[in-house]
């Protein structure tokens, strides 16, 4: 009689008990050469028992039925199958005669109705295993999701503590996946940040870069802000973070732009900035070289020009130099004088009292808004574990819940650390003002000034060769009343925050349009 071996250990087995394959191959040449029985061939497989659909197993099965061997020798029932279907083919091919006999060194079994019951008996034990495994589990992570803890491996940044069962921040690497989110914000690509992790030790399992996917995943996971997802379903978790609301946000704002932006091969400091005032395409930029027949040299320019892509268009090109001593022009119109800052700074502090009191008040009214919430959650799970609502719709509404009841948390963290809504702003206001007139007078800081330029103002389009833009609340009140004040001839010493009607904040409804400039 011939026999066919089959050794199996799946990858995803936790048993360590259980032979490796090396180890599964010697004890069946032992044991067939204790035995005096002829073994075929060995077939190996590395694949879990669970489930039908075992190439391996099958092509021995093909074997078996087309009669190249009589018989299986195998370790243990349980490598041969772990599933009913699997159990009952062999069964049949017993019932058939097609499978003549079976062997295992550590378990007995002769083809006789008792031998048959007895290892049905076993595949039972082994489909029961595979059951009650999965079922606790099921019923371990259910436990944990309870507790507000990710049932899965740490992610980047954290370390999972065993005894404890719960998320803990590694105190090196999470600093150093802050700095990679704080890159990415401030317009780092992908691939510096894969780069940036490998150098500071964060790489892939088996070594090597992370992939560009990997480090999108880390950068959008929102884990790292207190959620987690788990079978579809937002969880609150209780690890601590240490990636704020606010700094996770602007790296998606910042994914959002990067997946629209275009190839760029030239650094143009202006480009993606401003917009034709006639036709309201685009404005781009190239380089163009002009050759200078009478010294033989050649000068490189820098041009803006509208793409033309919307409709016909009649506007020319305009020089980089030209479109920046207007910017500098917009920023210098803003630019308060320093005797005025002392007034405006005891104003702040006068208004910080107000606003601190406000905010108390305020935080009350959003916390019992978000207790609201957390009891509209509680009656939701009640009427799903009561049946009266099914898996999906709980999930739905749950993640909706979810959703209303992290944005009251950002609202509450907001008013904690931002305060009013015009006081913040309003110190910003002044820090950059402040700044106009150093920042516009430096030399060759292109990129500054347009960076500058899009703090105190948008909509910046180009007519004739002119540049015009809409100033952004404050500046635009700044504008007016420092231009009404340069016209009259008087001295800036004047500050536009003492009126009749008494202290207020800049902010008004005010819009002014910066004129072109002549």
């Amino acid at each position: 009689m011939k026999y066919i071996g089959y050794c199996r250990k799946s990858t995803d087995e936790s048993d360590r008990q259980i032979l490796s394959i090396e180890s599964q191959i010697d004890e069946l040449k032992e044991f067939a050469s204790r035995q005096n029985l002829e073994i075929l061939d060995i077939v190996t497989e590395a694949r879990t028992a669970k489930s039908p659909g075992r190439p391996y197993f099958n092509d021995v099965l093909k074997r078996i039925e087309s009669g190249e061997a009589q018989g299986i020798i195998s370790w243990h029932p349980d490598r041969l199958a772990r599933n009913s279907i699997d159990g009952g083919k062999i069964i049949y091919l017993l019932d058939t005669g097609k499978l003549i006999d079976l062997k295992f060194p550590s378990f007995w079994f002769e083809n006789s109705p008792q031998g048959k019951f007895v290892l049905n008996i076993a595949f039972g034990q082994s489909k029961y295993y595979v059951d009650n495994l999965s079922e606790n589990v099921k019923r371990g992570q259910r436990t944990l999701l309870k507790k507000g803890v990710l049932p899965s491996r740490p992610r980047k940044g954290y370390l999972y503590n065993d005894k404890e069962c719960f998320h803990e921040i590694d105190p090196v690497k999470s600093k150093v996946i802050k700095k990679a989110f704080e890159k990415y914000a401030d317009g780092g690509s992908q691939t510096e940040i894969a780069k940036f992790l490998f150098v500071n030790g964060i790489e892939k399992r088996r070594g090597g870069v992370l992939s560009l996917t990997t480090v999108e995943r880390i950068l959008t996971d929102k884990f790292y802000i207190g959620l987690f997802y788990f079978n579809g379903e937002l969880h609150q978790g209780t690890h601590k973070t240490f990636i704020s609301k606010a700094l996770f946000d602007n790296v998606q704002k910042q994914l959002e732009q990067n997946t629209r932006k275009s190839f760029k091969t030239h650094n143009f400091p202006f480009l993606r900035m401003m917009k034709c005032g006639e036709c309201g395409a685009s404005i781009t930029a190239e380089y163009k070289t002009k050759y200078y027949k009478r010294t033989h040299n050649e000068g490189k320019y820098t041009y803006y020009r509208c793409t033309k892509k919307l409709k016909p268009c009649t506007q020319r090109f305009i020089r980089q130099e030209e479109v920046d001593s207007q910017l500098r022009k917009i920023v210098l119109d803003v630019a308060i004088p320093v005797g005025w800052l002392p007034k405006w700074e005891n104003l702040i502090e006068k208004y910080e009292f107000i606003d601190k009191q406000n905010r108390e008040a305020n935080t009350i009214k959003l916390e019992k808004d978000s207790e609201s919430v957390d009891l509209k959650l509680n009656t939701l799970l009640d009427a799903f574990l009561d049946g009266t609502l099914d898996g999906e719709t709980y999930k739905a509404k749950k993640n909706e819940l979810f959703e209303r009841k992290l944005k009251l948390q950002e609202k509450i963290g907001q008013i904690r650390t931002d305060g009013s809504v015009w006081l913040e702003p309003m110190k910003e206001f002044l820090n950059v003002a402040k700044d106009s007139q150093k920042v516009a007078r430096a030399k060759n800081n292109c990129e500054e000034i347009a960076s500058f330029a899009k703090n105190i103002g948008s909509n910046f389009f180009l007519t004739d060769r002119r540049l015009s833009a809409d100033y952004k609340k404050g500046f635009d009140t700044a504008f007016l009343e420092l231009s009404g004040i340069r016209a009259s001839g008087a001295r800036l010493s004047h500050s536009f925050c003492e009126r009749d009607r008494g202290v207020e904040p800049l902010f008004t409804a005010w819009k002014a349009v910066v004129k072109p400039i002549n």
